[in-house]
């Protein structure tokens, strides 16, 4: 079939990796046995989908303007969507904290509004290494805390030692502080365009 034609594969995925996420919440949700097991491994899948279509793109040149404008969209769903779900778990109540999603979400967003910007004006953003650093923190923290709710949902007494330790705030904790400063980051290194975008003449 012509749609799976190797142009075509990056796509494919960031497709598929969006429709993974009503899959991952489902389960995250349920209460049945293994469901948040399964939630974990639909989290990895889609996680590996975000890795493979970029360097599929970048291996063979594949770069299109649909995975320009969906590709960082279907990267922020999947990271937003566990992140705001961690918040209607009661046994999170006390390591989610609706201040920090807000400032996650608050940079994400405005961030990739602004990279979405830049590429449809045909400018590359300016970014850095720090910023590799805050998606290797907020997956490192998403897997954490599914990890954490799978010890739960199968009473392994060593999710009591991590509550007691308060691993999980501190890990939100990080991830929103170091999340929201590569968003100051962003903004700084750009500041040439947004100034010419929003003051231009």
């Amino acid at each position: 079939m012509t749609i799976f034609r190797k142009k075509n594969i990056p796509n494919i995925l960031t497709s598929f990796r969006i429709l993974l996420i009503p899959a991952f919440l489902y389960f995250l949700f349920s209460g049945f046995n293994h469901a948040k097991t399964i939630s974990f491994l639909i989290f990895v899948l889609a996680s590996t989908t975000d890795a493979l279509d970029g360097f599929y793109a970048r291996k063979y040149n594949l770069i299109s303007r649909f995975g320009i404008f969906f590709d960082p969209i279907a990267d922020k769903l999947l990271v937003l969507s566990a992140f705001y779900s961690f918040m209607f778990i009661p046994v999170l109540s006390e390591e989610v904290k609706l201040w920090m999603i807000f400032l996650i979400s608050f940079r994400d967003i405005l961030v990739t509004i602004l990279r979405m910007i830049m590429e449809h004006k045909g400018i590359t953003m300016v970014t850095s290494k720090i910023g590799k650093l805050k998606t290797i923190l907020q997956m490192t923290t998403i897997i954490l805390v599914l990890l954490y709710l799978i010890l739960f949902s199968y009473d392994i007494s060593f999710w009591r030692f991590i509550s007691e330790k308060s691993i999980l705030y501190f890990s939100m904790l990080v991830t929103t502080l170091v999340t929201f400063y590569t968003g100051l980051h962003y903004f700084y290194f750009n500041h040439k365009f947004l100034q010419n975008f929003f003051f231009k003449k």
